[in-house]
């Protein structure tokens, strides 16, 4: 395992701060490696304890970023050091952003079609046309995923964004590996395009810091989210709970 991986509850984590992430990211797209990209919160460390397809679509990945602040805490509870949390809705715009720098092109896979059209139209007007390798909304089925991925990878995209839920999003890049394998960098973003199109708002930043940006959303969504968050964050402290218990009997 790389030196600068922890396991986590039997997931590898990477030890990376965002510039690190960064930086790793720009490395590759600049010698035509190919890096697939996945972030963990609580909810999904939870879903991978039973989901094998997901587990097996994450620990696959060549990096792996703590999303949650929960992670960082767990880790450090577990004995484990994280320098910091890398979301994937901070990541996300960096990584536009330098493209725009570098003259990456960005394909956007996700979300409904006006919601998708907003934010590629929204880096159009930031970072102009030339970003932008194409997009898709995020509503196909199964069947369809091999004619999404050969659209993708026909568009000469080095980095390939997809905001679709979990484990969908995961299981897709993974299924679809193959054929994205000359797309340099793909990632998971969730619901990221929403809050770039304005539909939905992420928590201040000292929410975000308190590790209560879960509790933000829950307030914004209280029916959608409530299980999510209120039984997956219990199981979640359990799992950390159980394993620091296993740590001291072993110790």
């Amino acid at each position: 395992m790389n030196k600068q991986r922890i396991d986590f509850l039997g997931i590898p984590v990477d030890a990376f701060t965002m510039k690190e992430t960064i930086n790793r990211i720009d490395l590759a797209i600049q010698t035509n490696q190919h890096i697939s990209h996945v972030v963990i919160n609580a909810g999904k460390v939870v879903s991978m304890q039973k989901d094998h397809q997901l587990y097996e679509s994450v620990v696959s990945c060549d990096v792996i970023n703590a999303d949650g602040q929960s992670i960082v805490w767990a880790a450090r509870l577990l004995g484990k050091h994280l320098p910091e949390r890398v979301a994937g809705s901070d990541l996300m715009p960096e990584l536009v952003k330098l493209a725009a720098a570098k003259k990456y092109k960005c394909f956007f896979l996700g979300a409904k079609e006006e919601v998708v059209r907003k934010v590629v139209n929204r880096y159009r007007k930031e970072y102009g046309d030339e970003i932008i390798a194409g997009y898709r909304n995020g509503y196909f089925s199964e069947d369809q995923s091999q004619e999404v991925a050969q659209q993708i990878a026909n568009s000469g995209a080095q980095l390939l964004f997809v905001a679709i839920t979990s484990p969908k999003k995961e299981n897709f890049l993974h299924g679809q590996r193959e054929i994205l394998k000359n797309v340099n960098f793909t990632m998971g973003v969730g619901g990221t395009f929403d809050v770039l199109a304005g539909l939905t708002k992420r928590a201040p930043l000292w929410m975000q810091r308190a590790g209560l940006e879960w509790f933000y959303r829950l307030i914004q969504e209280p029916r959608r989210m409530w299980k999510r968050y209120l039984i997956g964050n219990a199981k979640f402290l359990w799992l950390v709970i159980r394993n620091r218990h296993i740590q001291r009997t072993n110790s």
